[in-house]
């Protein structure tokens, strides 16, 4: 039986085009030997015999997939992992000067009360609907920093992990090995914060990115599998999920299991959806319900269904939010190029995001691009 560190490992290694022979080879050079295979890591993958890498290991297997050591060895979320994530994976070296004079100043002045960063979290969830993955980034990692020294009780922890999944949003979802890491340690931040709603709505917001932009399958899969058993009761955090395994399965070619996903998506959302007028990532009103169906028709090759979904999105959007009118434009070249007119349908996605000023570009708009170019 596969064990969730073989999972990972294989998650990993195919997020960075890597072979198992490949990986081997990366091992064997930083372990100075030769004594690693392909086969010891389809193994360990596969949890053949209960196989899994041992203490030697860890360490080569965490520089050779690009994540920290502790990604791999539990899902356990130490505050210390915060500040290290961030000036590993996102920050240049010559920003770190000013993270960490950021970071000492919030110390030395007792550092935002947990109400303060209840409505950093709020101004977050607006912001990430209109502003640009480099700004959100820049600006959460500073955030962070100074987050990661405060993380004490419950609603510190659901902080770290909403701000987790937000920071995780700002790297493409094909860059499997910081996404993955990041929204790893969000679900172990919402664990922590033992706020049940909290634990199913990150996971499921996991999903929904890593799904809708095609990228993680089995790791969306997976997150929305555990939202969907922590809690039953409707909830935006389960609609989340159900749409993140919805759009898994129409990538994987499974129609009926994305349909039927689909309409069960719809049934959640009677039940809770979010005011017309709500513009926050922490929202689903049916505007962005309804660009969720409409890409998710579309990779179906549902043209009347997409189209429907597409016109009862345009009606309802605020014109405050032209990325996510970029988005419906975008489904609509997928369509074209699915239908046989791929040179017309990568023409007319491209003009949609070149007419989108680049400072209000998303990684996903970039993903959906690359999408309809491979159609």
């Amino acid at each position: 039986m596969t064990t969730a560190v073989g999972s990972l490992i294989e998650e990993l290694r195919r997020g960075l085009g890597m072979s198992q022979d490949q990986l081997a080879a990366r091992l064997n050079k930083l372990g100075n030997c030769t004594t690693m295979t392909r086969q010891l890591i389809s193994r360990w993958e596969n949890g053949y015999q209960g196989r899994k890498p041992g203490p030697r290991w860890l360490p080569h297997l965490a520089t050779a997939l690009e994540v920290p050591l502790h990604a791999l060895e539990s899902a356990d979320v130490i505050r210390r992992s915060f500040l290290t994530s961030v000036a590993a994976t996102a920050i240049a070296p010559a920003a770190t000067a000013d993270l960490l004079s950021h970071g000492f100043a919030a110390a030395l002045h007792g550092g935002p009360s947990a109400d303060d960063w209840q409505g950093r979290l709020y101004v977050y969830g607006q912001d990430y609907m209109s502003s640009g993955a480099e700004e959100i980034q820049r600006r959460l990692a500073a955030d962070m920093v100074v987050l990661q020294q405060q993380i004490e009780g419950s609603r510190m922890w659901e902080v770290a992990a909403r701000l987790s999944v937000l920071f995780a949003k700002t790297f493409p979802g094909s860059d499997a090995a910081r996404t993955t890491t990041w929204y790893g340690m969000a679900a172990a931040a919402a664990d922590r914060s033992d706020d049940r709603g909290t634990r199913v709505w990150v996971r499921g917001r996991a999903a929904i990115a890593l799904g809708y932009e095609g990228a993680s399958l089995a790791v969306a899969e997976r997150l929305a599998d555990q939202a969907l058993a922590i809690d039953s009761r409707p909830s935006l955090g389960r609609l989340n999920a159900i749409m993140g395994k919805a759009h898994a399965a129409a990538l994987r070619g499974d129609r009926r299991a994305a349909l039927q996903l689909n309409d069960e998506g719809w049934r959640v959302f009677e039940r809770v959806a979010s005011p017309a007028n709500a513009q926050s990532d922490y929202a689903v009103p049916e505007w962005r319900m309804n660009v969720f169906s409409s890409l998710l028709l579309a990779r179906l090759g549902e043209e009347k269904r997409a189209e429907y979904a597409q016109e009862q999105a345009r009606a309802l959007l605020p014109p405050t939010l032209p990325r996510f009118a970029t988005h419906l434009e975008l489904h609509r070249g997928l369509m074209l190029a699915q239908a046989g007119d791929r040179r017309g349908g990568v023409a007319y996605a491209r003009a949609a995001l070149n007419a989108l000023p680049a400072d209000k570009q998303s990684l996903t708009l970039r993903l959906l691009l690359a999408e309809v170019e491979a159609a």
